[in-house]
């Protein structure tokens, strides 16, 4: 075993390169004299995928929420994301939405989508990060141990591809952003820490995702989304069509436990036919397949509350996927990073690296950014058929009811759109939901303006040689 020491200076070692990771490496590069990111995976050398993130491969959908405070802690990216082919979807002008209680009308509004793989994504965040002044990355590198004890973490131990003994890094912050696969907590009570308290909500959802070569001239069609509706008592069955870099469209499409789809070619189209709509079965039919299908079933949403320890370690902190992860289908895992990276910046700003209860403060405000995603995803996902998790309270409940509704009224009011899409693009909190002009126009519901079917253009359909509808 050899050891490495920062004898220039202070250092801060982040585990995992992906969104959340090099997001935290941004911020933690304009406070220390050096940022070691360690991820085992090798980087690509483009917008690929890596063997890290099997979940790249189907839809992700960045809210204007994060996509907004990624802009803020790395000026330029959406412009960057832009010019590197993604498209930035008006919410609603830019979408045909089936949602769980209608289709929602397309009406101009300030919040936005942006559209284009999520290894796009992930290459101009990595590119920008890896720029700044004292980043290093340590790609083919495994984290195998945290070093101090319970009282504070020193650094890591890591193993090099390829090496036959391992290193210490020595840290003043150490981050993990490892995602779904993280050991945080495993590695917190090795050091001598209580258990981090676990919840699971598990609606047995599966991906599966292929892609299309888009028709000449559908350069500017809309994002498709038939949703569920998790009042039928059915397993929960929907799909997205997004438009991505190179003239191509991602097509996924998902079901929960009883309404999986499978991973067979042949099969693709079918599933998307039998949805409650057959809009995307109807665009796909015409479109050439350019792969195979990719299947997924690692999609429970997970949360590790680390802000519940009695005594949070000093000098540790964990973001992103590390601390929850969420069904795809919400789209909200990449913003609640980019805000929790924020959070994370703002007490650094405050305080500084070396403050004494720092970590504990950041991971304190981590958890109330994670929670409100949490509360929306899984007071739905609970109420698919053969969900496995813990009933949400009376509270959580009301306000599920009341969302519900809001859906509804959303199909023909245009206030109350707009709300939604605040809330559900991360934008603002929960509470804009309950303003008084809101709360009045989803007591009326959608009245005469609800829209009756998809808000798809007989100009857009004759794109594809299809008739309106």
């Amino acid at each position: 075993m050899s050891a490495s020491h920062n004898t220039s200076g202070s250092r801060a070692v982040v585990l995992g390169a992906g969104m959340a990771g090099m997001l935290a490496a941004s911020v933690l590069a304009r406070h220390v004299d050096e940022v070691v990111i360690v991820d085992r995976d090798r980087m690509p050398d483009g917008a690929l995928p890596r063997k890290g993130l099997p979940q790249a491969r189907h839809a992700h959908l960045l809210m204007s929420g994060g996509a907004r405070v990624v802009d803020a802690l790395l000026p330029g990216t959406v412009e960057r994301w832009l010019h590197a082919g993604a498209r930035r979807l008006a919410a609603t002008a830019g979408l045909v939405v089936l949602g769980p209680q209608g289709w929602f009308p397309r009406l101009p509004g300030k919040q936005f989508l942006l559209s284009c793989t999520r290894d796009l994504l992930d290459l101009v965040v990595r590119e920008q990060v890896l720029a700044l002044p004292g980043v290093v990355l340590r790609d083919g590198t495994e984290a195998v141990a945290l070093l101090g004890d319970p009282a504070r973490v020193t650094g890591v131990r890591v193993r090099a591809e390829g090496a036959h003994g391992t290193e210490e890094l020595a840290a003043d912050l150490v981050v993990d952003a490892s995602g779904r696969g993280s050991q945080a907590a495993r590695r917190l009570t090795d050091l001598g820490l209580p258990v981090v308290h676990e919840e699971t909500v598990d609606s047995g959802l599966v991906y599966a995702t292929r892609i299309f070569r888009a028709p000449p001239g559908t350069e500017d069609f809309p994002l498709v989304s038939v949703q569920s509706d998790p009042r039928s008592r059915r397993p929960g069955q929907g799909s997205t069509m997004l438009p991505v870099e190179g003239g191509r469209w991602l097509v996924t499409v998902s079901g929960t436990r009883g309404g999986e789809p499978s991973g067979n070619a042949e099969d693709f189209e079918p599933f998307a036919r039998g949805l409650r709509d057959p809009l995307i079965a109807d665009l796909i039919a015409r479109a050439e397949p350019l792969t195979g299908v990719d299947v997924t079933r690692s999609t429970v949403n997970r949360r590790r509350f680390f802000e519940r320890l009695p005594a949070h370690p000093e000098g540790f902190v964990a973001l992103g996927d590390a601390v929850a992860t969420y069904n795809p289908v919400y789209g909200q895992g990449m913003s609640v990073a980019a805000q929790s990276a924020a959070v994370l910046r703002d007490v650094l700003r405050a305080e500084g690296v070396t403050a004494p209860g720092l970590a504990g403060r950041v991971q304190h405000a981590v958890g109330r950014v994670t929670g409100k995603a949490w509360d929306l995803a899984t007071g739905e996902d609970i109420n698919y058929p053969g969900a496995i998790g813990k009933r949400p309270p009376a509270a959580a409940r009301l306000l599920r009811g009341y969302v519900q509704r809001m859906m509804w009224a959303a199909t023909g009011d245009p206030l109350v759109l707009r709300a939604l899409m605040d809330v559900m693009t991360l934008s603002e909190p929960m509470t804009h939901l309950v303003r008084p002009s809101v709360a009045l126009g989803v007591a009326r519901g959608p009245g005469p303006r609800a829209q009756a079917g998809p808000s798809v253009t007989p100009g857009e359909l004759a794109l594809w040689g299809l008739a309106p509808r």
